[in-house]
């Protein structure tokens, strides 16, 4: 082969796996947004932070506590220093990467109720409904939440 069918080679397999990251980056971003756990208690926004997933708590059915009147704070936290941080605003998934195939994996979610840490995977059905699987070691070890996607009007 010439030269320049060596290049030309080259060049085009360049261009093609530039198109094939932008699509697969494309797939990722269709996590982004705000959803609402089966329970419906809070709404939790995930963003991109570089290149990982993140999820915070945006909105609370109950806010305040009913005892104190304030907002809930994180009181279950393990993290005795965190237990005054409030609920909302908290970020309860945490370092999650593209894995391919609507699959998002190697990150976390904070349970407030328990003030537990869990390995996660996140796995789009559609895309308006998504499924969450904390798991302790192994994934057959856990529980699966299905969240939906909350359309802003």
């Amino acid at each position: 082969m010439k030269l320049r069918n060596y290049l030309f080679l080259g060049f085009v397999l360049i261009l093609s796996s530039i198109g094939m990251a932008g699509i697969q980056e494309a797939d990722a971003d269709k996590l982004l947004g705000t959803w609402e756990p089966g329970d419906s208690r809070s709404k939790i926004k995930i963003e991109k932070i570089g290149s990982k997933y993140f999820g915070k708590i945006v909105w609370l059915k109950e806010p305040n506590d009913p005892a104190t009147k304030q907002p809930k704070l994180d009181k279950n936290n393990p993290d005795t220093a965190l237990r005054n941080n409030p609920l909302k605003g908290n970020r309860i998934l945490k370092d999650f990467i593209y894995v391919g195939k609507k699959e998002w994996g190697s990150g976390s979610i904070y349970d407030p109720k328990n003030g537990k840490t869990y390995k996660c995977v996140i796995n789009m059905k559609d895309d308006n409904t998504i499924d969450i699987r904390g798991y302790i070691g192994i994934k057959a070890i856990g529980r699966t939440d299905t969240w939906k996607r909350v359309i802003l009007k």
